[in-house]
Order: C-alpha cells, then sequence, then structure tokens
C-alpha cells in the first residue's frame, strides 16, 4: 500500500512492515511474518521493482512479528539486516523475558492470533547474521535511516527515521492499534519488557518532527510525532 511519495507499506493494521524507496534503491523497515514474502514481492512489483533493488532490512526489534522474512531476504538475496546490538541474540531466536499480565479480549486476540499463524508466525526463520548497529548510527542505504535507540519493548529496540520521507519507525515502541483488546489509537504497546522505560523512550522521537509515525501494529500516522507521543501518554494516564 503507497502511504506517500517513496512511502509503502505491506501488511495490515495487525501486522506491518514498512518500504522507502529511492533512485538508488529500497530500504525495508521490519519484515513482518515469513507470509508477507508475497506482499513484499508484489508492492515491489507494482512500482517497478524487485527484491534486486532492496539494500538492506533494518529490524526495529528482534521479535518473531518484525524478523518475518528478514533471513529469506539475507539468505537468498544477500541483503544486509540491521539490528540493534542488544537485540542481535533476540533476532536469532535468543530467549525472552516473560511479561506481565496482559489486557485482552478475546475478538482482538482470536484475530490477531489467526492472522499470525495464517502468515507463518508458527514457523518463524530466525537470523544467523546480522549487522549490529547503535543510537546515533546514519546508515548508508536508502533514504539514509537514522537510528533511535528505544529501549523499553526490548533492551535494543529503535525507531528509524528518514528524513527523505518524513517519517519515523516505531516498531513496538508504540502501537496505534492494540492487538490483545482492539483499541486504536497511539498507546504502548503489548509485551513489552519494561513499561516504564518504553514510555521514557518516546521522547527520544520528538525532536524528528516527522509528519508520520508508523508502528508495526496499527494504522499508519500522519498527524506528527508530538500528537503521537500525547496521545500514548495520554493514554496511560487514563489506565492508572
Amino acid at each position: 500500500m503507497r502511504l506517500d511519495a517513496s512511502l509503502h507499506r505491506i501488511g495490515n493494521d495487525i501486522v506491518a512492515a514498512y518500504l522507502v524507496t529511492t533512485p538508488e534503491g529500497v530500504t525495508v523497515i521490519d519484515a513482518g511474518l515469513a507470509g508477507h514474502w508475497r506482499e513484499l514481492v508484489a508492492e515491489l512489483a507494482s512500482i517497478g521493482r524487485s527484491v534486486d533493488d532492496i539494500k538492506g532490512v533494518i529490524l526495529t526489534h528482534g521479535d518473531s512479528d518484525h524478523v518475518g522474512f528478514a533471513e529469506r531476504l539475507r539468505r537468498d538475496h544477500g541483503v544486509p539486516v540491521y539490528v540493534h546490538a542488544e537485540d542481535a541474540a533476540r533476532a536469532k531466536g535468543g530467549p525472552k523475558p516473560s511479561n506481565a499480565k496482559q489486557s485482552m479480549k478475546l475478538g482482538p486476540l482470536l484475530t490477531f492470533a489467526a492472522y499470525t499463524l495464517r502468515k507463518g508466525g508458527a514457523r518463524t526463520t530466525w537470523l544467523t547474521e546480522v549487522i549490529e548497529v547503535q543510537h546515533g548510527a546514519t546508515l548508508d542505504l536508502p533514504g539514509s535511516p537514522q537510528i533511535i535507540g528505544m529501549p523499553g519493548h526490548s533492551p535494543g529496540s529503535i525507531a528509524v527515521f528518514v528524513p527523505a520521507v518524513d517519517a519515523v519507525f516505531v516498531g513496538d515502541a508504540l502501537t496505534t492499534r492494540h492487538v490483545l483488546t482492539g483499541q486504536e489509537g497511539p498507546q504502548a504497546a503489548p509485551f513489552t519488557d519494561e513499561p516504564a522505560q518504553a514510555m521514557t523512550s518516546l521522547r527520544a522521537i520528538v525532536d524528528t518532527k516527522a509528519k508520520w509515525v508508523l508502528p508495526g501494529h496499527g494504522a499508519p500516522w500522519s498527524s506528527g510525532v508530538d500528537a503521537a507521543v500525547a496521545a500514548v501518554a495520554a493514554a496511560s494516564s487514563s489506565t492508572h
């Protein structure tokens, strides 16, 4: 789905990944689920591109619903995969901590589970090689993506700011659709390792002044990063 010039989404409001396209090639931010591969190929074809145009994949963190087709791109097409050093082991299938009990509603939970299974979430191919990145790095990839450390959801969670498309890709630093409750709008994401730290980390994206805030779950947000962060804070206050 085309969001804007040079900016595309694959997947849907349940699980999403993104493409930044430039004359130099394509940068993929997050790799969704394994079954999103067909959507990736189709979206590229719709703009006259192919998998061979992908220059790199950046993972906002190492959870299975963001690792998706990344290893397939790396193994079969030689595409480098970038992840924060603190999440490198997680992206390779390493252990992750158990989270506190989550609020949930049966309908949204079943929808999330069914979609995840249908798109191959039960057969994640974990990465065997990654390129580790750190906060403050600007990668030599299409769009010159900038890495912003966002620890909280996981130790190595990052946001990816791409000024060329006026977008910050936030992974699960926030969500605009809670996959377990169905609640819409910017809010804290479930399955977060350190919720208080995740809230504090949101300050790091405010200086981007990006128009687009693009989460791994939920509708694309085009009303600016300030409004998104304020909405998360308001939603958090209303639940405490």
